[in-house]
């Protein structure tokens, strides 16, 4: 009998397998290397941040953010030494689940009623912003005449939620795995770019305002885990917590918007291919658009508020602790998420080739630079515009 009709047909993960490890529970171990990997990194990257920064220029806190550092040395290591196989499984692991899992932990620095108080402020930028990143990315790419559906691809990760919009939005188009492959490189050029630029470029654009700051970050940065790397950079260099609080809350709201643009995308480029026989046929559900850890995120906050309702009243958070246990179980969480998320940021340096920019050819560097530019410009007219009724 052959190996062919022997062989055991692979199983379906579960849904628990899918949201929590992405991959099936016996492939586990597959991502450990890796994982560790990016752990040590972070860990170097927390430590040399602390050493140079108190240590040597004897600074109280220091001004040397470990996301920057983790991600410059994964970009390093990975720049001049072919990163092995066996170690790629668990960078990815650590990019999409580590880094959702830090998210969601970042829950607890905020109470509910202040993320639905973010959230409210920051929707009208959002909108705004959203609107703009399609229509100037969709204008550019008609300029330089980019095959359409790697445009729209470009477009919707530009304007929403990089590389989580374009693998959403890809099947939906039919897009071919080489259009999608080619815009998830150009998202993640150009949004590590930002990651290592906007901080201080927004530091000076806005003053130091780290509301207004932390508004340009969330909407102008393409990806979720480079949204919160560059907020994350901004807080840690600038001692502004509020600026990762609400590009975190922001980003989070621009994620919530796949659940309607990405239809959209979809409805418009298959009205635009129907006459060559190539329409989007292909349903995509509003529960799958919608970002798990969002909900995530608002469970934390929700539970910081009911634990603060408890000690406000004079009593103890759930009846079990006292103001300095309460204060210190939070504090504790909201600490690993930090190392989530140098941990997830390192997996996004060592996971990064800037080789796969040789297969891009001019035109999608193009069209993800001019909507790098044209987001981020967006962004600032918006808040210019709208923030002075922004308050936090």
């Amino acid at each position: 009998m052959s190996s062919a009709t022997t062989a055991r047909p692979s199983r379906k993960m579960s849904i628990w397998e899918k949201n929590l490890l992405g991959v099936p529970v016996d492939k586990v171990p597959l991502l450990l290397p890796g994982l560790l990997v990016a752990a040590l990194l972070a860990w170097l990257s927390i430590w040399l941040s602390k050493y140079v920064g108190v240590t040597l220029l004897g600074f109280d806190k220091t001004p040397i953010s470990a996301v920057m550092l983790a991600i410059l040395l994964g970009l390093i290591i990975g720049a001049v030494m072919p990163v092995p196989r066996v170690l790629k499984p668990g960078f990815a692991f650590a990019v999409r689940k580590v880094l959702r899992l830090g998210i969601i932990l970042l829950g607890i620095r905020l109470t509910i009623f202040d993320v639905f108080k973010l959230g409210a402020f920051g929707i009208p930028i959002v909108v705004f912003c959203i609107l703009g990143a399609l229509f100037f990315t969709t204008l550019i790419n008609k300029w330089v005449k980019l095959p359409e559906r790697l445009g729209t691809l470009i477009a919707v990760g530009t304007s929403i939620c990089g590389v989580s919009a374009i693998v959403a939005t890809g099947p939906a188009i039919n897009a071919e795995e080489e259009e999608v492959a080619y815009a998830v490189a150009v998202i993640t050029i150009f949004g590590l770019l930002a990651t290592l630029v906007y901080p201080y470029a927004a530091n000076a654009i806005f003053a130091g305002e780290a509301s207004k700051v932390g508004l340009f970050l969330g909407t102008s940065v393409h990806d979720t885990s480079q949204v919160v790397g560059s907020a994350k950079v901004y807080a840690d260099v600038f001692s502004a917590p509020l600026a990762l609080d609400v590009a975190t809350v922001t980003k989070l709201v621009r994620n919530v918007f796949m659940a309607a643009v990405i239809p959209f995308m979809v409805f418009y480029h298959g009205r635009k291919s129907a006459g060559q026989g190539e329409g989007a046929d292909k349903k995509t559900s509003f529960l799958k658009l919608l970002p798990l850890f969002v909900v995530g995120f608002l469970t934390l906050a929700m539970i910081r508020s009911v634990g603060d309702a408890g000690i406000n009243a004079g009593g103890s958070a759930f009846g079990l602790w006292d103001n300095a246990a309460w204060t210190g179980i939070y504090t504790f969480v909201n600490t690993w998420a930090g190392n989530l998320l140098v941990v997830a940021l390192a997996g996004v340096g060592l996971s990064t080739d800037f080789r796969t920019l040789r297969g891009l050819g001019i035109k999608p560097f193009l069209v993800g630079l001019g909507a790098a530019l044209a987001v981020g410009v967006v962004s600032f007219v918006a808040i210019s515009l709208l923030g002075s009724f922004v308050t936090f």
